[in-house]
């Protein structure tokens, strides 16, 4: 199989990208271990229980953002009266 040179000038960008794709159980593992020797037992689950704070408050906006627009769209229609 030959490559030409554009296919060596993307082999980079593939090689960034599907690894991303393909994270797996070990892929999970290290990347905890990274995580517990960057910020150590104690910060850790602080700083879990900030994100899922952080993850809740988003959703929470989202659905009262839906609420808004869909009490928007009935102010808008007028009322048809028999």
């Amino acid at each position: 199989m030959h490559l030409s040179a554009r296919h060596y000038l993307l082999l980079p960008i593939l090689a960034l990208t599907l690894p991303s794709c393909m994270l797996g159980g070990p892929e999970f593992m290290v990347i905890g271990l990274v995580l517990l020797l960057l910020f150590g037992g104690t910060k850790l689950p602080q700083l879990m229980r900030g994100m899922g704070s952080g993850i809740h408050e988003f959703k929470k906006g989202l659905k009262e953002g839906e609420e808004d627009e869909e009490d928007d769209d009935k102010k808008s229609l007028p009322d048809k009266e028999a």
